[in-house]
């Protein structure tokens, strides 16, 4: 490598740390469960340019089943209520038996669908 690659390589890796993951990494968020409906999040630092937000949710204790979410319309609003998911699309907390542990992957997309953030969150089914 020469001096001019050197340069131009360290000017990219500033660029992406400046504006890509670095710049989303105040992302986050968190939920409540919400009887008969989808959860209730609370989001904080949503990346700018957001046009949607995608929620997908997993079963930490079953990670085989499939309880899908979906994508709610952004506009700037810190809150998404209970009930946004389609029952379609999204099938709710049910473990058999005992206390399962759920995961929420939240991404933060463009317009295009370009992943502009991600976070997770997660919390036990029941509460107790």
């Amino acid at each position: 490598m020469n001096r001019t690659t050197n340069t131009i390589a360290l000017t990219g890796l500033a660029l992406s740390l400046w504006s890509g993951p670095a710049a989303a990494q105040s992302f986050s968020a968190s939920f409540r469960w919400c009887p008969q409906a989808s959860p209730a999040f609370s989001l904080r630092g949503v990346p700018k340019g957001t046009a949607k937000i995608n929620l997908t949710m997993m079963d930490l204790d079953v990670p085989s089943f499939q309880h899908g979410g979906g994508d709610v319309a952004y506009a700037g609003q810190n809150s998404i209520p209970c009930g946004a998911l389609s029952k379609a699309t999204y099938s709710g907390p049910n473990p058999p038996s005992g206390s399962h542990t759920y995961r929420w992957t939240i991404k933060a997309l463009n317009a295009g669908g370009g992943v502009l953030g991600q976070t997770t969150a997660q919390r036990k089914f029941p509460e107790k």
